[in-house]
């Protein structure tokens, strides 16, 4: 017995087609996740490198799963937030696991934008220094926080866009990579330095942020005129494909790419690959992919971040400046949660920031898998497969915070201050709406 959102002319839910709920999930995964992770997955697990993408690939398709039986289930604008209420209720679990999530959408917002600026210095004004990436990076963040503004009709279209084009170039890297190594052009692959089972199952929980963006297509299920059908569709068409390009772009890029090379350019080792077969030219192409990507996976991280915030403020968890309405689907909590991105942006660096994100998007998806699991009547789900899928997820989750806290410790601090910060957040502002009188506050 699922509401539908009251927000929002009764039109606007079939603003979004098959192809444009799928391209926002494409999206929003094929962004710094690509270009900017698989480098870092290299370092660490060298030439299986492909089987970390694939492995996450298998946990993200029975994540994906859950999602799509409570987004069946649940069609709302909300999305993530939506199944936590009915799973765990509304109050502290649910609201501080919203939270936690809404938290994760900013961080990864602020960690895209900082590889876009990356790619746009370097491509733009090579001999610039790291005050252009935020320079560049806070732009395209203004840009995008307005298009959101105008609806979910923009964005669809931009993202349908958006994914065409950086899907041609990226195909077109990967058919130029295989056509080198079936000349023999795969030296560098095995001469990668091999690590242990511990490193590849670590590797599982860096790579699993690269797909994390699946998640944003439930919040899309009020756009859609058939969501039961629509976004189960979307989802799995999605993971399949973006699995399917991470797969090949992880044995092109370390079958093109020398160790040393790797090493000293890891943050952006796709544009590498792109060196030995194409040249300078093909460097400069990939490159604009790149912005591309990182745009996309923006944008479509803002339309998430957008809904997911003023469900949460219509149900509580957030206060009520993040559903008053400004121009179009924008709030005034939206414009609060642009401007901390944007000092994220000019503030913060990308190392330990990716395993917070990482840990705490496994954090929010493991729930998922519980409150699938509570619902499974409702629902129709099987047991069977949720169990499989929050196992292995378990052991990626513990596998990554484990190997964490050897690693970069500072990033398991952040992970653990961003879950009990939120928890507190969220108690705080419970606390303050069971005080009010029955009247309600405004």
């Amino acid at each position: 017995m699922a509401e539908q959102p009251t927000k929002g002319p009764p039109a606007r839910r079939a603003a979004m087609s098959l192809w444009a709920v799928s391209a926002l999930g494409i999206g929003s995964m094929v962004g710094a996740g690509i270009f900017a992770l698989l480098g870092q997955a290299a370092l660490l697990v060298g030439p299986k490198t492909w089987l970390a993408f694939a492995l996450a690939g298998v946990v993200t398709l029975l994540s994906g799963y859950s999602y799509a039986r409570l987004s069946s289930r649940y069609p709302s604008s909300g999305g993530i937030t939506l199944f936590f209420e009915e799973g765990f209720g509304r109050g502290l679990v649910s609201g501080t696991l919203s939270l936690i999530y809404l938290v994760t959408l900013a961080i990864s917002i602020a960690m895209v934008a900082k590889t876009f600026g990356a790619y746009a210095t370097r491509l733009f004004l090579p001999s610039g220094g790291h005050l252009w990436f935020s320079i560049f990076g806070s732009a395209i963040v203004i840009l995008l926080s307005v298009l959101n503004a105008v609806g979910s009709g923009a964005v669809g279209k931009a993202e349908v866009a958006l994914v065409s084009i950086k899907l041609v170039i990226l195909g077109g890297l990967l058919a130029v990579g295989i056509y080198s190594m079936t000349q023999g052009g795969t030296q560098h692959l095995n001469s990668h330095p091999h690590l242990g089972l511990t490193a590849l199952v670590s590797s599982v929980g860096l790579c699993f942020f690269a797909y994390s963006g699946f998640g944003m297509m439930a919040n899309a299920a009020s756009d859609v005129a058939n969501p039961k059908k629509t976004i189960p569709q979307a989802i799995f068409l999605a993971i399949g494909v973006v699995t399917v390009l991470y797969v090949g772009l992880s044995v092109t890029v370390l079958s093109l790419v020398p160790p040393a090379e790797l090493a000293r350019d890891a943050d952006t080792a796709v544009a590498q690959a792109a060196r030995p077969v194409l040249g300078s030219a093909g460097f400069t192409i990939v490159a604009l992919g790149a912005l591309l990507a990182t745009a996309s996976a923006i944008n479509a991280t803002l339309f998430a971040a957008l809904n997911v915030s003023s469900a949460q403020a219509r149900a509580g968890q957030l206060p009520q400046a993040f559903s008053t309405p400004l121009k179009g689907k924008s709030t005034k909590g939206f414009m609060w949660g642009v401007v901390a991105i944007l000092v994220m942006v000019n503030t913060m660096s990308l190392g330990a920031i990716a395993n917070v994100a990482s840990a705490t998007f496994l954090i929010c998806y493991m729930a998922v898998h519980v409150a699938c699991w509570k619902l499974a009547r409702q629902t129709g789900a099987s047991r069977a497969v949720i169990g499989v899928g929050a196992t292995l997820m378990g052991v990626v989750l513990i596998t990554f915070l484990v190997s964490s806290a050897k690693t970069q410790p500072l990033s398991l601090v952040l992970t653990v201050v961003a879950v009990a910060g939120s928890a507190l957040v969220q108690w705080l502002i419970q606390s303050h709406h069971h005080g009010l009188p029955h009247s309600r506050a405004r």
